[in-house]
């Protein structure tokens, strides 16, 4: 089958390897109709993730059609089409019965390593290094998907593979994101990051009824789409983030704040987006918290900071006295996906969210590896790539 593997930093290719088999009883295979490239593919993209072997197949966001199905997993049958959540559940441990699915406690099978670097394993993932499990991605033609039998989404007929895809991450990485921050009527909330996880959490903010939300970015494609979902745009090379948001505010800083960035802050601007490029470049510091400290500094007393943005190491000069004395709330994890998903597809099916118009590129799975470089550097205006066999 052909799929995208990673082979080095910058190194996407569209290898042709074998197809996956049945390993469990409980596993499905899965003849893949649409895949996407997440800005969390990035990170690994770029080289800023650790765990990555020459040959791993890419991919986290995947939908298709059942083509085989274990002895064990009488809940899916051939021909059925689901869409695949990116946390790979066991449905059974204490942290899955608590809704907790990120860290499901059984289903990274590198959890030793994981137990070293994090000090507790969190849950396997499609895709996504070797510390979480070393599985293969969706970016292919077929994947095998373990435990089968409880995360996948079954989709009805009739509905496009574009309507539902992104129930597997950034639909609900966005609203659980808005979610964290215990949305009440007049909040103001700052969303930083106008990429794909940020355009769901500024909708999913607004479907939570927040009194404003305020999109922080510096690609116009980006904060023109989040204008038109109904957010104020802030371009962060055009005014100083700080001082605008608490014009904005009267002075009283905003009640909640979403970091949709994670580990690669592109702000040049500033005294410690420069320290952190340094000490990157030197490997005294593995992510660039710019967007983490500027939300620290701004957030009004007694708010909500809720972090969906990936990071994957360490970080330095974090203002913990600002959070402390303020009783700032800090919310982060990967997302829990099927706590989430019964309730967004019934909101898909109604109506009130489609989801369609974050998509700007569509391709073949073959033309992936260039559009990894296309998305990354926001060309074209590229905000969401789809690809389809």
């Amino acid at each position: 089958m052909k799929a995208l593997c990673w082979h080095g930093k910058h190194d996407i290719r569209c290898d042709t390897v074998p197809d996956p088999a049945i390993e469990h009883p409980r596993d499905a295979i899965i003849k893949v109709t649409s895949c996407a490239i997440c800005g969390s593919d990035l990170h690994l993209f770029d080289g800023f993730v650790p765990g990555m072997e020459k040959g791993d197949i890419m991919g986290h966001e995947f939908m298709g059609e059942v083509v085989e199905v274990g002895a064990e997993n009488t809940r899916l049958k051939v021909g059925d089409r689901v869409v695949v959540p990116f946390t790979i559940i066991c449905g059974e441990c204490d942290q899955c019965r608590r809704g907790n699915f990120s860290v499901c406690e059984r289903t990274n099978r590198n959890k030793s390593t994981a137990d070293k670097v994090f000090g507790h394993s969190t849950a396997g993932l499609f895709g996504y290094t070797h510390l979480t499990g070393g599985y293969a991605g969706g970016q292919a033609e077929f994947v095998r998907v373990p435990y089968a039998d409880v995360a996948p989404v079954k989709i009805p007929d009739g509905v496009s593979d574009e309507s539902v895809l992104f129930l597997g991450d950034i639909l609900p990485t966005g609203w659980q994101a808005a979610a964290a921050c215990e949305i009440q009527p007049d909040d103001i909330v700052a969303v930083w990051g106008a990429g794909p996880v940020g355009q769901f959490a500024i909708l999913s903010a607004k479907i939570m009824g927040a009194q404003r939300v305020i999109a922080i970015d510096n690609v116009a494609e980006r904060l023109a789409m989040a204008e038109q979902l109904g957010a104020s745009p802030l371009n962060f090379d055009a005014v100083n983030v700080v001082e605008a948001l608490n014009e904005l505010t009267n002075g009283k800083g905003p009640d909640k704040c979403i970091d949709a960035v994670g580990l690669e802050a592109h702000a040049t601007a500033s005294l410690d987006s420069v320290y952190d490029r340094i000490k990157q470049a030197v490997m005294l510091e593995s992510d660039r918290p710019h967007v983490l400290r500027e939300m620290m500094y701004v957030c009004r007393p007694a708010g909500i900071l809720s972090v969906p943005g990936v990071y994957g190491g360490f970080v330095d000069k974090i203002p913990m006295g600002a959070v402390m004395n303020k009783g700032l709330t800090l919310r982060t994890g990967q997302t829990h996906v099927n706590r989430w998903t019964d309730d967004l597809l019934q909101r898909i099916l109604d109506g009130q969210i489609d989801p369609t118009f974050i998509i700007t590129h569509r391709v073949a799975l073959e033309d992936g590896p260039e559009m990894y470089k296309t998305f990354r550097d926001k060309q074209d205006g590229c905000v969401k790539v789809v690809m389809t066999m």
